[in-house]
């Protein structure tokens, strides 16, 4: 296998740089950091932990949540513009034992500073930061 070695890599010509080729995949080093890729409409859902108590969502992540013992709240983090958030009724208990969405202090939900009740069973939804106006709005996906 071959290594190569450079600070910066840019490209000839035009605007676009090609790493790998159709159907390969590109692997960052364990550790390695990236920017500028940007979110691309999606969220990593968390599948090793169902969550079954009060926690504080992070930004780009997606949760599937068990409401069958209780009602319990997810707190969302401080948001910047773009940042997402997804659930999902795992168990289909909402509407017995609602999931509360918080806005975090200051944050805002539809343009509200209260709280985000949802109480329809089997709901999927997204949240989207926005800005400090409306803060955090429901999109559809």
């Amino acid at each position: 296998m071959s290594k190569i070695e450079v600070n910066t890599v840019d490209v000839q010509c035009g605007s676009t740089l090609t790493l790998g080729s159709s159907g390969k995949t590109v692997t960052l080093a364990c550790g390695a950091a990236q920017s500028g890729f940007g979110r691309t409409g999606t969220v990593d859902w968390q599948t090793s932990s169902i969550k079954t108590s009060t926690f504080t969502a992070v930004s780009g992540e997606g949760y599937f949540v068990n409401t069958t013992s209780s009602a319990f709240t997810a707190t969302l983090p401080a948001g910047t513009i773009g940042d997402q958030i997804s659930f999902i009724d795992y168990a289909g208990t909402f509407d017995s034992n609602n999931l509360t969405v918080d806005q975090n202090g200051s944050e805002k939900i539809h343009g509200s500073t209260d709280a985000l009740t949802v109480a329809t069973e089997r709901a999927a939804f997204t949240l989207v930061f926005t800005d400090s106006t409306q803060g955090w709005l429901l999109t559809e996906k």
